[in-house]
């Protein structure tokens, strides 16, 4: 009996843990997204949809369903990694949370996103490498969110 409580109670964490990662994700991109338009409005309305050869035209819709998409995406990549890591405390959760954001900044932003630009034809191609200042700030904002929303919600959903 107490080995199928067992079962279901691990089963019912990696559901909450999956859905408290999409929450979060989509959450802190839409944070991030705000921060983007308010500080470098070309980013978010340009390359971002530039990525999947959706602008030009400059679209802010557009290029906010393609981040908060992806941020969902990194969101399930982080619960995974939490659960991986074993990663229980809120504390430890947040604190994950602005790694990840570090991460996705160095990896994606600074590495991946300037190259697929370049090879997109983008008019908003970047410099490799692109180490911005600014956008390590939206990005460890998205995992500082990302990581308490994490934190709020796992046990809930």
């Amino acid at each position: 009996m107490s080995t199928a409580t067992e079962t279901q109670r691990g089963t019912e964490t990696a559901n909450g843990s999956w859905q408290a990662g999409v929450v979060g994700g989509i959450l802190g991109a839409l944070l991030m997204g705000a921060l983007i338009v308010a500080m470098n409005e070309p980013t978010l309305a340009v390359a971002i949809p530039s990525l999947y050869t959706l602008a030009p035209p400059p679209s802010v819709a557009t290029g906010m369903f393609v981040h908060v998409s992806h941020g969902a995406v990194l969101g399930v990549a982080f619960a995974a990694i939490v659960g991986a890591l074993d990663l229980e405390s809120p504390a430890q959760q947040v604190g994950a949370g602005a790694a990840w954001g570090v991460a996705t900044w160095a990896v994606f932003a600074a590495l991946i996103m300037p190259v697929w630009l370049s090879a997109v034809g983008s008019p908003a191609s970047p410099p490799f490498p692109n180490f911005a200042p600014p956008s390590l700030l939206w990005h460890l904002v998205y995992g500082v969110v990302l990581g308490g929303v994490y934190a709020a919600t796992v046990d809930r959903l």
